[in-house]
């Protein structure tokens, strides 16, 4: 294809800038008017106490809806990078690209939304090639904390772009290929003019650590632990974890149990691409009910304190096959992802409470490795492709002004740092950001996707700190209260001292005396009557606990 003077090569982050998760990054080629776009992963994030009720939260694709899109590339198979495809793919209606175990797993997530017979997925041979309108396409192998993460080399009339995708330098994986720096080094070699690049661990210095190392640390641990049952939680997503541990619980003469329905998926992908070769058959859960405490294992889902996890029921008696006990052991083979901590901390005291023994990365180092580069791995990347442009992406704010300090440190001349929503130019001229476009997040609510300033989300936000009045009564005829005031209080405050019975008493007689104040007419007004009893009540609320909740008025005509 050749270019026109009219053509620019663009950059647009939808999600995952300035933030880590929920990554939806988008380039665009071609004149302003006719641009084609290509997807770069549909992710998601999840739910924190500021977003109550909200479990999943997705990047807003509006801005798409309507243009030319080419094709949806997904780098790997992590939730904040294919996450949201179930939710939100028909708004975009492009065909999926992806690697064998990537794609296994979108499959899964597809079918599970009602929409695999509408959407057509392309497999992808890892280090293949191929070509969307304007773009060609180039998987470049990496390491990660997961099977088969790519690197896309995309190639465009006006210049070659390195969208890295998650990575880290590892030259003991324990499954996969190691990262192709001899792919890396050519396209350095024939020129790159953008690398836009992981800043997860920009402030670390050294490099993450290989995962051959956690499966020896792994397998030292699990084999010191002669007596008593053996829980290991770790991400579901890392196949490699899986593989040493089960390798370390197979040499140290136990069966593998798997707990969590994660678990069992992830398995089942590595399985049909060819990992988790030559392991026992796992046991199942009648097997796993009965089994000598000193021959098994259990491979377990919720490491992050996740509430509904394996882990978590495991914690409270609940799980119906896992139990834990005085003398048995839970190690913990993950990291703590911020925001994270009061949820493991919480978790790791119910164990504790059981008298489980807690083994972590904090009192046995190796045996957790990041999937992110530090910055020796970051300087490594940047000597091998020589990019014009560095255009640091997944990660807070101050860890992509870090990353762009460092890419100026190593030589790279021209660097910016996109907000969500910013369109970069990359080609031709200097790269800068030409426009700013709709962007935002969309909250998975009840199964529903809902506008982060939804009312329902705004008021649950303001019920968990403000509370609920629910007012009832009943009106006669002439426009006066004909029955008593019934008012029940949600998440007000009251104890033995200040009884709540003898604030609602006082609440009742500030409604009876705003109804009786009204004018005739209003109180035959449903609406007036509503509003009337709504002001006082939030007024005295506000007077007696210093709260404005949310009134809710119920008007019984007779």
């Amino acid at each position: 294809m050749k270019k026109n003077a009219n053509d620019e090569l663009v950059f647009l982050p939808l999600g995952g800038s300035g933030e880590v998760g929920m990554n939806l990054n988008v380039y665009g080629y071609g004149p302003e008017a006719r641009r084609e776009w290509l997807v770069v992963d549909v992710g998601v994030t999840f739910g924190d106490p500021s977003t109550p009720g909200i479990d999943v939260i997705v990047p807003d694709p509006a801005f798409l809806e309507g243009e030319t899109i080419r094709g949806i590339v997904l780098t790997h198979a992590h939730e904040d990078h294919i996450g949201a495809l179930g939710w939100i793919w028909s708004r975009m209606k492009a065909p999926l690209y992806a690697t064998p175990f990537t794609a296994f797993l979108i499959r899964e997530k597809l079918r599970e939304a009602g929409i695999l017979d509408q959407v057509t997925i392309h497999e992808v041979p890892l280090g293949g090639t191929f070509k969307l309108g304007a773009f060609e396409v180039t998987m470049v192998t990496m390491t990660h904390s997961i099977a088969e993460p790519n690197g896309l080399a995309i190639k465009t009339p006006l210049g070659t772009v390195l969208h890295t995708g998650d990575w880290k330098i590892d030259d003991g994986p324990v499954i996969g290929q190691k990262t192709d720096s001899d792919k890396l080094t050519q396209l350095g070699d024939e020129g790159v003019l953008a690398m836009v690049c992981d800043s997860t661990n920009v402030f670390v210095e050294g490099s993450a650590g290989s995962e051959s190392g956690v499966a020896t640390e792994l397998d030292k641990l699990i084999g010191s632990l002669k007596k008593g049952r053996i829980a290991v939680g770790c991400f579901a997503s890392n196949v490699a974890r899986m593989d040493s541990v089960i390798r370390a619980a197979e040499r140290a003469g136990r069966r593998v149990f798997l707990a969590g329905r994660s678990m069992n998926r992830i398995t089942a992908a590595a399985k049909h691409v060819g990992l988790l070769q030559n392991v026992r058959k796992f046991l199942s859960d009648e097997e796993a009910r009965v089994w000598p405490a000193d021959e098994i294992m259990y491979l377990c889902t919720g490491s992050q304190g996740e509430a509904n996890a394996a882990l978590s029921r495991v914690s409270t008696g609940t799980h119906p096959t896992v139990k834990l006990s005085q003398g048995d052991h839970c190690i913990f083979s993950s990291r703590v992802i911020p925001g994270n901590e009061l949820s493991i901390g919480r978790l790791q005291d119910r164990l504790a409470d059981r008298g489980v023994r807690l083994y972590t990365e904090k009192d046995h180092p190796g045996i957790h490795v990041s999937g992110h580069p530090c910055r020796d791995e970051l300087r490594q990347m940047y000597a091998w492709v020589r990019p014009q442009i560095a255009v640091p992406t997944h990660g807070m704010r101050r860890h992509l002004v870090e990353h762009a300090l460092l890419a100026q440190e190593v030589g790279v001349k021209q660097t910016v740092t996109p907000r969500n929503g910013d369109m970069v130019r990359l080609a031709p001229g200097l790269p800068t950001i030409i426009d700013e476009v709709p962007n935002g997040r969309l909250f998975v609510d009840g199964g529903l996707l809902t506008s982060e300033q939804g009312e329902a989300l705004r008021e649950r936000r303001h019920a968990s700190t403000n509370g609920v009045l629910v007012v009832a009564f009943a009106m006669d005829g002439r426009g006066k209260i004909a029955s008593d005031i019934d008012i029940r209080a949600i998440g007000m405050p009251g104890d033995d001292e200040n009884p709540l019975g003898d604030a609602l008493d006082d609440l009742a007689e500030r409604v009876e005396q705003v109804v009786a104040s009204l004018k005739n007419e209003q109180r035959f007004d449903d609406g007036a009557v509503e509003q009337a009893v709504a002001r006082v009540l939030k007024k005295a609320s506000q007077q007696i606990w210093d709260r404005r909740p949310i009134v809710e008025t119920v008007v019984l005509r007779l």
